[in-house]
């Protein structure tokens, strides 16, 4: 009887077992174009972009008005203390004759970005789509457009993932929606309102409307009103509604619990070692996020390139933004940048998509990166400053069969001890002043 007891213990109980396999499975195919992908778009565009940055004589920051802290356009509603009836009168003149879904996302492609994400609704409370659940939304705008819906569809057609910022928390518009820490703080009772009548309402059309791979929430260091109840029941919402669709840690920054999909870091915040969970840098070109005329701290195309290296040599991506003008074009600067980065992703690609990082002491500004093709193994070294030489703890017993510059082929002399392999760098292969990547072929993976 005992043993008949055993198997029929042995035989219920093997399912959850196996159901823990297969959601584990399931979570690694659903995360597996993002671990892959590495490099995305994100962009804010709303009706701050008419004001560029400034209103009523004051331009961001500002001192006086912003608690002296903020570039971000976005915000300018509140930092410049934009009275509501003014802000929300931008909706008669939100119109962006020179927006054209198609040549966004070309331009993305074109960029090596092989994700796009979109701020449908940010803290103001304006729409971008045909939202039923409030009229503050793009369709009661001049334009009269569903942009969601044209981007949507143009990452399609180019083959690009495609995910939404929503601001779930925060709402200046929607009565209860949270405001900054500076406001008197939101009663609950009030945010509940809020939250079961435009939030939770808004994000199922999203998911329904759009079938979207992933969603961007947003919260920061500071107590909010996204408790454990409203972070598990917006989870559940997700999840009931897309099986694939993503969701990020800052979904409920202080506590995102262990049911979210990836790591969303701070502004601009780039890890200094290899992190256990999927994850991503959302970060900027310049210091606003929205279209901001008078900031012009433009970073070069090649610091970006090695942020985006530096998160691919720690398994994580690169969400990079740009703020359209209010007009629907991209700044001029933005394009020209994301047309010098897609050209050395041209030819250096190999080094960041489809790679794994490798757990391996380097010299300041080099950064590795490997994968396997073909049954070939290959380590990846990219070199932000130029170095005479580069000394790695690569053994005789990983055996080197090639070493080579990624772009042209060129051959770069190396010797391999016990110990490590020095590889000797050509001095005039720092005429082109961009990030140099060395291509090792070798015998297994680090």
């Amino acid at each position: 009887m005992k043993g008949i007891l055993l198997f029929c213990f042995l035989l219920f109980s093997t399912p959850n077992f196996s159901k823990d396999n297969n959601n584990s499975l399931q979570n690694e195919q659903k995360l597996a174009w993002f671990k892959e992908a590495k490099f995305g778009m994100f962009v804010h565009w709303g009706l701050y972009s008419l004001l560029e940055g400034s209103y009523n004589g004051h331009t961001l920051p500002d001192t006086t008005l912003a608690n002296g802290r903020s570039w971000y356009a976005e915000w300018i509603q509140m930092r410049l203390e934009v009275p509501s009836s003014d802000y929300k009168s931008l909706i008669n003149e939100f119109n962006p004759i020179h927006f054209d879904a198609d040549e966004w996302i070309k331009e993305a492609k074109n960029a090596g970005m092989h994700y796009f994400v979109i701020t449908s609704k940010h803290h103001d409370g304006f729409a971008m789509w045909d939202s039923k659940v409030s009229e503050f939304n793009i369709m009661h705008t001049p334009f009269g457009r569903d942009i969601i819906k044209e981007l949507v569809s143009a990452c399609k057609k180019q083959g690009l993932k495609y995910g939404f910022y929503y601001s779930h928390w925060h709402d200046w518009e929607y009565p209860g929606g949270a405001l900054p820490y500076w406001f008197d703080k939101v009663e609950d009772e009030k945010f509940e309102k809020y939250w079961q009548e435009k939030s939770l309402p808004q994000i199922k059309e999203l998911i329904t409307l759009y079938d979207p791979d992933l969603l961007w929430f947003d919260t920061w260091d500071e107590v909010s009103h996204i408790t454990e109840k409203r972070r598990d029941e917006l989870i559940d919402l997700v999840r009931n509604l897309s099986p694939k669709c993503l969701i990020n840690g800052r979904i409920s920054y202080y506590n995102p619990g262990d049911d979210i999909d990836f790591l969303e870091m701070h502004d601009n915040q780039y890890p200094d070692k290899i992190l256990n969970k999927p994850w991503q840098t959302p970060a900027t070109m310049i210091h606003s996020w929205g279209w901001h005329a008078k900031d012009f701290n433009w970073k070069s195309s090649d610091r970006m390139i090695e942020y985006l290296i530096n998160n691919t040599s720690k398994g994580g991506n690169y969400l990079l933004n740009v703020g359209p003008k209010a007009d629907g074009k991209f700044p001029v600067p933005a394009t020209r940048r994301l047309r010098e980065m897609g050209a050395w992703l041209l030819v250096n690609g190999d080094a960041v998509y489809n790679t794994y990082p490798v757990s391996m002491e380097t010299p300041e500004k080099v950064y590795l990166s490997q994968k396997t093709i073909d049954g070939n193994h290959y380590l990846y070294i990219s070199i932000a400053l130029p170095l005479e030489t580069i000394i790695l703890p690569l053994p005789e017993s990983n055996a080197i069969y090639e070493c080579e510059v990624l772009e042209s082929g060129r051959p770069i002399s190396y010797k391999q001890s016990s110990e490590d392999v020095k590889i000797d760098i050509p001095s005039n292969l720092y005429k082109d002043s961009s990030v140099q990547v060395i291509r090792l072929r070798i015998s297994k993976p680090i």
